[in-house]
């Protein structure tokens, strides 16, 4: 009787521990591809292609590893399935924490992979003005290209914020159990300069 408890135990053991490493593996594996600026050059027309370019550069900004720090309200989202961020933090006068509860706190300067805990050195939440969680495409769009709400930005400097910027890095490289945006963040910052260099129009739909 012990002994076949035992063979359930280690079936059990084994089953979790297959699940665990499906997820660790899925977690580090780019799903999404991102297309190259050059394969837009079958759309003839400037400012459709342009679109067309953002379009597709919206498989990131759209993805959790974005959206999780623009969020709409004051409380960061995390996870996969942008579940409310545990503990119940709050941004903060400066995106990061209140003064008892500080990102820094928690999220150090890299992954801490054995608690699934997120790290950068510079850790913290987008501006309110530019949360972009529940938002459209075009709603995005709009509001990146305007300086009043991208952080005083000019569409040419978001080549670098998007394609340079570590934190924004941090999406491709997110740790254990957390699957990584699209592509690569040099493919995205190409995505972005050819963009911006097609126009910078915003898709319609």
């Amino acid at each position: 009787m012990k002994s076949e408890m035992r063979v359930r135990i280690l079936i059990a053991v084994a089953a979790l521990t297959t699940s665990v490493l499906t997820s660790y593996a899925a977690s580090q594996t780019t799903s999404n591809k991102l297309a190259s600026p050059e394969s837009f050059g079958v759309i003839r027309d400037t400012e459709t292609r342009s679109a067309a370019m953002f379009t597709e550069l919206g498989k990131v900004l759209t993805h959790p590893r974005c959206v999780n720090c623009h969020p709409a309200g004051d409380r960061p989202h995390q996870g996969n399935e942008g579940r409310l961020h545990q503990p119940p933090v709050e941004r903060g006068a400066d995106g990061r924490g209140l003064p008892a509860m500080r990102c820094s706190i928690c999220h150090q300067n890299a992954n801490f992979d054995p608690g699934r805990v997120p790290g950068h050195p510079d850790w913290h939440l987008a501006p309110r003005e530019m949360a972009w969680e529940g938002k459209t495409l075009p709603e995005i769009c709009a509001q990146i290209k305007d300086p009043a709400r991208n952080g005083g930005r000019k569409p040419e400097d978001l080549i670098h914020h998007i394609g340079e910027d570590t934190l924004v890095g941090w999406a491709w490289a997110p740790g254990f159990g957390r699957a990584p945006a699209p592509g690569t963040q040099k493919e995205a910052g190409a995505l972005v300069e050819a963009w911006v260099k097609n126009g910078a129009i915003c898709p319609v739909n």
